[in-house]
């Protein structure tokens, strides 16, 4: 392959498959033939594009997604394929299904599909990205003392690497007060002349809080406005749990890379993921597995001359992956994209105020997770007097309720109404906390 424009190639060429053309090469069942757009013009069918029991009510859907009837029916389409010629269907479809998957992403997340890089997880996302940083000695990575296990590790190994120093500290004093203005105040005024990188959690599962991400991007620019380039501050994001949930156009965002796991609030396939970045930002991002894109591979191999291709089909780990599931992720965004993301996100707010407010009636209950989804999102953390977190769930799953544990340090009853759940459902739970009592 000679070489071409990059964004027409990751554009165009995503364009050429078709559902029906792949049904027409291998018989498929009915149920997986192509049909019409999906009208998911209301709550319930939503729900019942899911294979989810309905013994349960499930409220711990963001750790690892049900696929909905369009993404099972992709990933079955790929994987017969696959099944019944491996090397002919790979060779047909890998350029063209990853194209398309990459204009999927961009066209929900607004922004330019040659910014994205594809990978099978947040933590593979945030350990990629951060062990490639550029980093001087003196150098200071900034962080939090909230952030989940994979965000520390990476760093700590990235600061050990380049003799960089890492940073954590507490951006509220109290949950019970905390306020955007404090969360914003306590980053902003942390951030030192030799502050490379700041790495935060836009949501975080370890109490449900949402920081404000947006004003903190807004600030980071004011500071670098009187900053050389290479001592620009680089503002990453762990985006996992926003992803899916919160309406935004991550070209107004305003950070410089999101890290997100597309297999839980998106509904898309198991050990999937990207890395976004902004293109004044990739360059200080270096690879660390190598890629199979055709287009590096064929410099390599002295097929096509020098090219300057974007950093992020570099950041692209390379190898073999999942690939029926990889390239059914395009149809993730669709589903989010045909529900509509204003409506997602008003549909889960709603669902978690009425489980907070309920929560908070509740004397035996102590709510961590703030109560205005200004500083929230779809996560609610709770405990209950008297007893265990583990003991909590497990509880609760025996009463038909499914839920979950933080798993950090200090950890805390955890539960996520989310588009699988009904005004019903949250009822029920919390009819069945209720009655959680010594």
């Amino acid at each position: 392959m000679g070489a071409i424009d990059r964004r027409d190639f990751l554009v165009r060429s995503g364009m050429a498959i078709s559902a029906a053309v792949l049904a027409a090469e291998i018989p498929l069942p009915k149920v997986f033939a192509d049909s019409p757009p999906l009208k998911l013009d209301n709550w319930k069918t939503v729900r019942e594009q899911f294979q989810l029991s309905s013994d349960f009510v499930h409220l711990a859907g963001f750790f690892l997604a049900s696929h909905p009837a369009p993404v099972r029916a992709a990933i079955e389409r790929h994987r017969r394929g696959l099944d019944a010629d491996p090397i002919g269907y790979w060779s047909e479809h890998e350029e063209k299904q990853e194209a398309t998957v990459l204009r999927a992403a961009a066209d929900y997340l607004a922004v330019d599909p040659t910014e994205i890089a594809l990978t099978d997880s947040t933590t593979m996302g945030l350990g990629l990205l951060y062990n490639g940083l550029t980093l001087r000695e003196n150098q200071e990575i900034l962080t939090t003392m909230h952030d989940h296990y994979a965000t520390e590790t990476s760093l700590r190994l990235r600061a050990e690497r380049t003799g960089a120093t890492v940073r954590q500290i507490p951006l509220y004093d109290s949950l019970k007060n905390v306020s955007r203005q404090e969360l914003l105040d306590n980053l902003i005024k942390n951030i030192r002349p030799h502050t490379r990188i700041v790495a935060v959690t836009w949501v975080h599962s370890s109490t449900g809080l949402k920081l404000p991400i947006q004003e903190m991007a807004q600030a980071i620019h004011t500071l670098n406005e009187s900053r050389a380039e290479q001592d620009r501050v680089i503002f990453c994001v762990d985006g996992v749990h926003a992803l899916g949930v919160e309406d935004f156009r991550l070209s107004e965002v305003g950070c410089d890379f999101l890290v997100a796991g597309t297999h839980k609030w998106m509904f898309g396939p198991r050990g999937t993921g990207l890395v976004w970045g902004h293109q004044r930002a990739w360059p200080v991002a270096n690879p660390i597995i190598p890629t199979f894109n055709t287009q590096a591979y064929d410099i390599w191999m002295k097929v096509s001359p020098p090219t300057d291709l974007p950093k992020s089909l570099y950041m692209t780990p390379g190898g073999f992956h999942s690939f029926e599931y990889r390239w059914a992720l395009d149809e993730a965004f669709t589903f989010h994209r045909a529900i509509g993301k204003a409506r997602v996100t008003q549909r889960i707010s709603e669902l978690n105020q009425h489980m907070k407010q309920g929560l908070a009636k509740m004397p035996h209950v102590t709510l961590h997770t703030p109560m205005s989804q200004d500083i929230s999102s779809g996560i609610v953390c709770f405990e209950v007097e008297g007893m265990t977190p583990r003991q909590v769930t497990e509880r609760l799953r025996e009463k038909k309720v499914i839920g979950s544990v933080t798993p950090y340090a200090t950890q805390y009853a955890r539960v996520a109404p989310s588009l699988l759940t009904s005004s019903e459902d949250i009822e029920q739970a919390l009819k069945g906390i209720l009655t959680l009592r010594i």
